[in-house]
């Protein structure tokens, strides 16, 4: 008790060289914090963009559809399924869809397109789907009209009001054939997106596809991805065969691929960083031994043990490495919820790059926990390392050198 009364006291003997020391591990948290939360930020993007504009963070659908999609291996809704499903805590919003390609056409133009049958009410909580629509207006229940991608419209001629025919292959093979009026203008932020999809009202597309009641999935939605696992843990246990359940990640596999390339990008640059903070770190309590020298020397000499010595040393270390972490933690979390609510909007390059990978061109930031009292601990860590160099410099201290000093 008497060894932290007196490195306390230490501390504040010199301000300005606690400040300095404490202010490094400060810099090095509030560093590592924004730099992890930018990261995390935009993997949540990616993540998002996936799973908000279409493909949700779970699918249910049958074993068959998953080896070959077509409306043949559609299945019906049973209760189940539904009990299933609304039994699970960790899923907030679920929607039935029913997707199969079939050739759209407007005069002499005709172009193969996804038509995706919803329900309107549950798929805009699911995907928010009314935000898009750039022109005309949303879905309504027993609505006989179709959404159609900008690019999509762009490219047949069509706009509000006009009739858009479809024509593919319905279930069994029976011919679907029919003609619509195009009831909104949907504009995606990922060109992919925009060049491809149409929707309907479920019932509408069902009797298109000649497929009454005919489900190809079930989509769902979690809070964010970090309650995915348990959620996916749950429906593996409860989905069994011919039915199965994936993530997003499971469907998306080109997605997880590019953000575990970035994240091994990453970790390159955070080792950098650490290394740089460690260094900043140690030629702080460097110093702070170096202008001590005399003052070790003479405690020493009137008999403090060295073991002692080392001991305050290490405890003066240590609390300006915790007064350095909190501040870190403290100053760190406004400044990143700041961009947390604003976005950084990227111009140039930089923007058409994320719009052709389908992210809205902004630089997104991370509020998570782990973003904070990770960087926290690893920052901390570092400090205690270094906090036993003065311990080695208090048993290697030359008497007659340090009295010199």
């Amino acid at each position: 008790m008497r060894n932290i009364i007196m490195a306390w006291r230490n501390l504040w003997r010199k301000p300005w060289r606690t400040i300095i020391t404490g202010g490094s591990v400060f810099f090095g948290v509030l560093l590592s914090a924004f730099m992890t939360s930018m990261q995390f930020g935009s993997y949540e993007a990616m993540i998002d963009n996936v799973v908000k504009f279409y493909s949700g963070y779970m699918q249910i659908f049958t074993e068959e559809y998953h080896e070959n999609k077509t409306i043949n291996n559609t299945f019906e809704m049973n209760d189940s399924i539904r009990r299933i499903v609304e039994n699970e805590k960790e899923v907030t919003h679920f929607t039935p869809r029913l997707e199969y390609f079939a050739l759209t056409s407007s005069d002499k133009i005709t172009k193969g397109a996804m038509i995706i049958g919803v329900d309107p009410a549950s798929e805009n909580l699911v995907t928010n789907l009314e935000k898009w629509v750039d022109e005309g207006s949303y879905l309504s229940a027993g609505d006989d009209g179709v959404l159609v991608a900008i690019d999509l419209a762009k490219y047949l001629k069509i706009g509000i009001g006009d009739t858009l025919v479809l024509y593919g292959q319905g279930y069994h093979g029976v011919m679907a054939a029919g003609l619509y009026p195009v009831k909104g203008i949907l504009k995606f932020p990922s060109p992919e997106l925009n060049k491809q999809f149409v929707y309907m009202e479920l019932n509408t597309c069902q009797e298109f596809f000649s497929a009454p009641n005919r489900l190809t999935s079930l989509v769902m939605m979690v809070e964010d991805h970090y309650h995915l696992t348990a959620a996916m843990r749950h429906l593996k246990m409860e989905i069994k065969s011919p039915y199965m359940v994936m993530s997003w990640s499971e469907l998306q596999p080109e997605l997880v691929s590019m953000i575990e390339a970035d994240r091994a990008g990453g970790l390159v640059m955070k080792t950098i960083l650490y290394m740089i903070i460690t260094f900043g770190i140690f030629g702080t309590i460097l110093m702070m031994i170096s202008e001590r020298k005399r003052e070790l020397g003479v405690m020493i000499a009137i008999g403090m043990q060295r073991i002692r010595l080392g001991s305050v040393l290490f405890l003066e270390t240590l609390m300006m490495g915790i007064l350095g972490v909190l501040a870190g933690i403290v100053a760190s979390i406004p400044l990143a919820y700041y961009f947390f609510i604003n976005p950084i909007p990227l111009t140039g390059d930089a923007a058409k790059t994320m719009i052709d990978m389908g992210i809205e061109p902004y630089m997104y930031f991370s509020m998570h926990p782990d973003v904070f009292y990770v960087q926290a601990i690893i920052v901390f860590i570092i400090t205690l390392i270094i906090a036993l160099f003065p311990i080695y410099k208090s048993f290697t201290l030359r008497l007659t050198k340090a009295l010199r000093a």
